[in-house]
């Protein structure tokens, strides 16, 4: 199923697996709860959520937020302040606009954010009653400690650079 809007303030949202929701309005939010489906957004203040495995979310807009909680699902955002989270395993959290957070918290997450951002990530560790957070980091991207358009991820408690297809 696919579901669609141009108007303002309009919602599209959509439950089925590969399904797709696309809003382009102002303050319009776009939902999808299948596997492998998508949520896409491009007007001011619209979100854009996933909650199936290998679903993505994207936003363009201003203010605008991408958020996925499927494991190897992705989100990213790319309008100032918008920011992009992924709980999770395996998920990639990306910014590109001014002054956005991109956070991977799940299992082998990574993140990654353009000059003047900030990441966060989470690191795991599998114990023999399960997997356990080891511990959360933040940091700015400045260009010199976190380096811009980089994948990361907590190894160890660090950051540490990262290939996009690596875990």
């Amino acid at each position: 199923a696919h579901a669609a809007t141009t108007g303002d303030w309009a919602h599209a949202a959509t439950t089925g697996n590969r399904a797709h929701a696309a809003t382009t309005g102002n303050r319009a939010h776009a939902a999808t709860t299948g596997y492998e489906a998508h949520a896409a957004t491009t007007g001011d203040w619209a979100h854009a959520a996933t909650t199936g495995n290998r679903a993505h979310a994207a936003t363009t807009g201003n203010r605008a937020h991408a958020a996925t909680t499927g494991d190897w699902a992705h989100a990213a955002t790319t309008g100032n302040r918008a920011h992009a989270a992924t709980t999770g395993n395996w998920a990639h959290a990306e910014v590109s606009g001014k002054e956005a957070i991109a956070s991977a918290l799940g299992v082998a997450g990574k993140a990654k954010g353009a000059l003047g951002c900030w990441i966060v990530c989470a690191e795991w560790e599998n114990k023999n009653t399960g997997w356990h957070i080891k511990c959360v980091k933040a940091a700015a991207v400045d260009g010199e400690n976190i380096k811009a358009d980089t994948w990361y991820m907590l190894k160890d408690g660090e950051f540490v650079e990262v290939a996009d297809d690596e875990d």
